[in-house]
């Protein structure tokens, strides 16, 4: 067993090596500074609309609203890749780390705009709901079916088993580590309350999210408010010590400035997710008048994931100083960090927190594996096989050693956004000109409506003729 164990190991961390040292770095912020430029900052120029957009109601009555699909995104996003994720980078990579996930979020904010906009455009009604992602416009777009097969087995694998695994591992931990109570007795429970939810469709899911995710970031940045306000003289000292182990200037943990970047990059990715490919499915089943609302939307998305929740625990493990000294990683540097600013009832409150988290996360994830398994085989018996092997992944994760199931999500997290980056630079070009669309639409006073017909050439969308639309003219 543990010569299978080891060999498995060694397979995993090879590949991660290859795909993070040699392709995916320069990939990610290459493409982000590419989409940067030709958007003309849309991240930047279009901030305040994206709050604006967030709000609007849906284009009929199909589909879901444009808030309920950034639920299920944030969802996904937000769980424990903000919290465990990043007590990890900061434990291997020092302070630095949490710069290069503010420069890949801030990059990557363009790059999430593209990928939604575009699974908007080649999203397709199922029912009473709409379905897209990479894998659709992979197949609608690029004419290459067999490659959005590749993705979408890749992102079901990856999300629907290895990340819920994650997600799962880090609630028995958290919740073991604080109340005593056995690793597969929290698996068995997750388990029980997964299958409630999955079950039910992607309008349960949304019902819960929507009400999951807003209470819990809100309180979780209500608690780390508190601690910033109560160490308020040394936030600037925190943001020094960052800036200047980003670049090497002041070493502390881990292996210098080459781990930062590394570890910046590769838990920013796990945690935004922008140019992966998860977002865009919960992006294409919003039912919006115009693509580029969802594509502002989940560029939103990344900003609030990152900068706002993945900064907010940062600063609290900086400012506890335990990352130097603890043999703690991942979720319980994080519980210790809070036990030491807030006292003893901290841990307590975290492991709540996370375990709200990382469940929400758990429906996301399952929603994206939904979708791609709907693209290969619509056959209802491939949805029931695939609910129970979540669910399976979900206890297996509850029982599983933490660093190899984070290794295993980095490899299959890069195998995807390698094909995904490469697919949405060959058709960013579409996206430009629908962003262009909807800037003529706002700069002449109206609420942007997009039609096919107004981007010639533009091929093989179901949703955008002239009887989408259900507005009021």
């Amino acid at each position: 067993m543990d010569a299978i164990f080891n060999g498995l190991t060694w397979i995993v961390d090879e590949g991660n090596n290859l795909l993070w040292t040699y392709i995916l770095i320069g990939l990610l912020l290459g493409l982000g500074l590419y989409f940067t430029i030709r958007t003309r900052f849309v991240q930047v120029r279009l901030f305040g609309e994206m709050f604006r957009v967030i709000t609007e109601k849906k284009d009929g009555t199909g589909g879901i609203s444009a808030f309920q699909a950034f639920t299920i995104s944030t969802a996904s996003r937000v769980g424990t890749g903000n919290i465990t994720g990043v007590a990890l980078a900061i434990a291997i990579g020092g302070p630095g780390a949490v710069f290069w996930m503010w420069v890949v979020a801030l990059i990557g904010m363009a790059t999430a705009f593209i990928e939604s906009t575009l699974a908007q455009v080649y999203k397709i009604k199922d029912g009473e709901q709409f379905r897209g992602g990479p894998a659709y416009y992979m197949e609608k777009a690029l004419g290459t079916r067999k490659l959005g097969i590749v993705f979408a087995i890749l992102l079901t694998l990856a999300f629907g088993f290895i990340f819920n695994s994650v997600q799962s591992n880090t609630i028995a931990q958290s919740v073991s580590d604080v109340l005593d109570i056995p690793n597969w007795v929290v698996g068995a429970s997750l388990v029980v309350l997964s299958a409630i939810v999955i079950f039910g469709g992607v309008r349960r899911i949304a019902h819960v999210t929507q009400i999951v995710v807003p209470i819990m970031a809100t309180v979780y940045l209500i608690v780390v408010a508190y601690i910033m306000v109560m160490n308020f003289t040394e936030i600037p000292a925190v943001f020094t010590l960052i800036i200047q182990n980003a670049f090497g200037l002041e070493e502390v943990v881990g292996g210098g400035i080459g781990a930062a970047i590394m570890q910046g990059i590769r838990r920013g990715l796990f945690s935004n997710e922008a140019g992966m490919g998860s977002v865009p499915n919960a992006a294409a089943s919003a039912n919006v008048s115009h693509p580029a609302k969802q594509g502002l939307v989940q560029s939103l998305g990344v900003f609030f994931d990152t900068i706002i929740i993945c900064s907010a625990t940062a600063f609290v493990i900086i400012l506890a100083d335990l990352y130097r000294t603890s043999e703690q990683e991942g979720i319980l540097l994080t519980q210790a960090s809070l036990d030491m600013h807030l006292g003893g009832w901290a841990p307590y409150f975290l492991a709540i927190a996370i375990f709200f988290f990382a469940f929400s996360s758990i429906v996301g994830n399952y929603y994206y594996g939904e979708t791609n398994i709907e693209f290969i085989n619509a056959h209802s018996m491939w949805l029931t096989v695939y609910r129970f092997g979540v669910l399976a992944m979900v206890m297996f994760g509850s029982i599983a050693q933490v660093q190899l199931v984070w290794n295993m999500a980095d490899l299959f997290m890069g195998m995807m956004a390698v094909i995904n980056l490469i697919v949405i630079a060959l058709l960013g070009k579409i996206a430009f000109r629908v962003l262009d669309d909807y800037m003529g639409q706002r700069k002449a006073g109206k609420n942007p409506v997009f039609y096919a017909k107004n981007l010639p050439g533009l091929k093989n969308t179901e949703c955008w003729g002239e009887e989408a639309h259900r507005h009021d003219e």
